[in-house]
């Protein structure tokens, strides 16, 4: 599969707004993991997740996503709350450009484990060569 965003439902009504993220409806896998990246100083990312399937989505904010998959790179810009960027697993990222507000969502299909990671462009590049990916 390949990275794409993806269209949150929306409802609106003369209270506001309400989005709602529904795993394994809106997200194309079971949630296992949820966190947020906030107050961010610095780029993110600079890895690739072996077996994890993430959604990000930009709650508040924006900030640029590029993203890798061993032949072509693709870029995002992430400001809209009502879409999440689903990017498959062994796809390196790189999250830049941040707004000083910028608050966002990430939707894992993994718990945490540091032996996912491929943390350099070298050992992704060696990873997906061994495994035949590319």
């Amino acid at each position: 599969m390949h990275s794409h965003l993806i269209d949150l439902k929306t409802i609106e009504d003369p209270r506001g707004l309400l989005t709602a993220v529904e795993g394994a409806l809106d997200i194309p896998f079971e949630i296992k993991r949820i966190f947020y990246l906030y107050h961010v100083s610095a780029d993110r990312g600079g890895h690739a997740l072996i077996d994890t399937d993430q959604v990000l989505i930009p709650i508040h904010g924006k900030l640029m996503v590029k993203l890798f998959n061993g032949k072509e790179t693709k870029e995002y810009l992430l400001d809209d709350c009502t879409k999440g960027l689903y990017i498959p697993r062994l796809y390196f990222t790189n999250m830049y450009e941040f707004t000083p507000e910028t608050v966002c969502l990430v939707l894992a299909s993994t718990h945490y484990d540091m032996s996912r990671y491929l943390r350099s462009m070298d050992a992704y590049m060696t990873y997906l060569k061994e495994n035949h990916l590319i």
